[in-house]
């Protein structure tokens, strides 16, 4: 912390391995980075699938640091159910949100924590895939922040929506944290150390996460212009 660098903010590396005081709070700031992701309309710039995936890398620290576990497959198992859990809750806490201000939030003014724009495509995105979009959109930046806000400014279904909002959040969690996890593994017998490379690796995920909203934007110009 002594050598404190704003460009840090947007290195999801920064936060698994925050400490004060000598205790490591990395595990505390990922959940909350999940909750705030999905729960909160203003998360939406927050790093998130680089972070599950670095967590899986990142495991057994973060896990360890609370809870002295010895199976390694334990650690893994208990950090993906509780970022599961922590991506269920802010995803029921959008839902609310939508539902008791969504008429508000079409009527409010862009700022530097809200874009009209990302509200107004997740509603697009939410009509064209009912409730699946609920499992698409936590895999796509942006829209796994405001899809449960459409989701309850539309009035899904509150059983439905806690179906596919469960669903995907296990799915996201244990599939990113796995995934970091166990490809860490086998890069490391091949004397390959992805932590030396953690730059690359974010920006790989960012790309292929980013790559399906890019494409359907570049695919509804056309019809705009018309």
């Amino acid at each position: 912390m002594n050598n404190f660098d704003w460009t840090q903010l947007i290195n999801p590396e920064f936060y698994i391995t925050l400490s004060i005081g000598g205790f490591q709070i990395g595990l505390f700031i990922v959940l909350f980075i999940v909750f705030a992701e999905t729960g909160l309309f203003a998360g939406f710039f927050l790093p998130g699938d680089s972070l599950l995936f670095l967590a899986g890398i990142y495991s057994r620290d973060l896990i360890q640091n609370v809870v002295s576990i010895p199976s390694d497959f334990i650690n893994v198992f208990l950090l993906s159910t509780l970022v599961a859990i922590m991506g269920v809750l802010g995803n029921m806490t959008g839902y609310w949100f939508g539902a008791k201000s969504g008429y508000y939030l079409f009527k409010k003014e862009d700022s530097f924590w809200f874009k009209k724009k990302y509200l107004l495509q997740s509603k697009d995105f939410f009509e064209k895939y009912g409730g699946k979009a609920i499992i698409y959109a936590r895999f796509l930046p942006i829209f796994r922040t405001f899809a449960p806000i459409i989701a309850g400014i539309v009035s899904m279904d509150k059983k439905k929506f806690m179906f596919f909002n469960v669903l995907s959040s296990f799915l996201w969690s244990f599939i990113l944290i796995f995934s970091g996890h166990y490809l860490y593994g086998v890069f490391l017998k091949q004397g390959i150390d992805l932590k030396h490379h953690i730059e690359y690796i974010i920006i790989i995920i960012v790309l292929i996460s980013t790559f399906p909203v890019l494409v359907k934007l570049l695919k509804k110009r056309p019809s705009e212009k018309v």
